[in-house]
């Protein structure tokens, strides 16, 4: 049946977390002071690594561009999701749902391959470091993190057109705090196979090649550290590579839980519990476990706010 023949839906309505009026006051405030927490972690991230010359180092610069990731998504999903606890018309329109599904799917597909990159920093770090700088040059560096960025863009562009090209008819209840693919697609009421194959390739290749990286890059440095006959080395690798797996392992463990499932009902609501904490609690926590437990971060935090008191007695 062709696409004119259907009475297009021009907006949708997300049903969100819950119905309940006194958990929705509850939940704006406590995703409120999450959202204040992420922007103010991942903003003092991004100006810490700029203003301290010890953190111009690739693999800061690489955290930095993490940082802006994690901040597009976060305000792509969370300032509608705030507005709609309040809210009574709890709309979208179907621009704006096409909007969220690119901007996601965009960031998501970026950061699968900028976490295979800050590991291949460090596998070139730890196993190479005769060869680092010369490999990690400025202008390598930048090249590291336009190509994912391309990626994404491509990819996203892709799979929202394929979103686009779907019919939507009927119900336009999204049971979702924002347009996801996957609870989206229960409301076409055309042929969904392309758009879903085309999801599942897309998620599944983006997870086993940046997985693939990530992997082979901690058995060589597992290796290496296990050769090394430095205590404070070995420490000190263990302590980078164990923020960067506490991070990935979050990461690609939702990832897979909200993507790499078929779209029954059960699927969609388990989907929400997850995408709660994809959305909100992992932006949140990544500058803290990249920043507070990495020592020159917390001495560059130290010695900005040192500054800053220094500067306030002066006045």
């Amino acid at each position: 049946m062709s696409r004119r023949n259907y009475t297009e839906v021009t907006a949708f309505i997300l049903l969100g977390l819950t119905s309940c009026p006194a958990l929705q006051v509850a939940f704006f405030v406590l995703f409120l002071l999450v959202y204040i927490v992420t922007v103010i972690g991942n903003l003092g991230m991004i100006v810490l690594l700029k203003i301290d010359s010890r953190l111009h180092t690739p693999m800061y610069f690489f955290l930095s561009s993490l940082s802006v990731l994690d901040l597009c998504f976060f305000t792509n999903v969370t300032p509608k999701m705030l507005e709609n606890f309040l809210s009574e018309r709890k709309t979208i329109s179907s621009t704006g749902c096409l909007v969220q599904c690119y901007t996601v799917i965009d960031v998501v597909l970026t950061e699968h391959c900028m976490l295979a990159i800050v590991e291949y920093d460090c596998y070139m770090a730890i196993c190479n470091p005769l060869l680092y700088s010369s490999k990690m040059s400025k202008s390598v560096c930048v090249h590291l993190v336009i190509v994912p960025h391309v990626y994404g863009l491509l990819l996203s562009v892709m799979e929202t057109l394929r979103t686009y090209n779907l019919s939507f008819c009927g119900a336009n209840e999204i049971n979702h705090f924002y347009c996801a693919d996957t609870p989206l697609i229960k409301l076409a009421c055309s042929d969904t196979y392309s758009k879903e194959l085309s999801m599942y390739v897309v998620a599944g290749y983006s997870n086993v090649q940046s997985l693939l990286i990530i992997l082979t890059s901690y058995m060589f440095i597992l290796v290496a550290i296990l050769r090394s006959r430095s205590a404070e080395g070995r420490k000190k690798a263990f302590s980078t590579c164990g923020s960067h797996l506490t991070v990935v392992t979050v990461f690609y463990g939702t990832f897979f839980c909200m993507h790499l499932r078929c779209p029954t009902e059960e699927s969609v609501e388990e989907g929400k519990m997850v995408a709660v904490f994809y959305t909100a609690v992992i932006p949140m926590l990544d500058p803290m476990i990249y920043g507070l437990r990495n020592k020159d971060v917390k001495e560059a935090l130290i010695k900005a706010i040192g500054k800053q008191k220094l500067g306030k007695y002066k006045c």
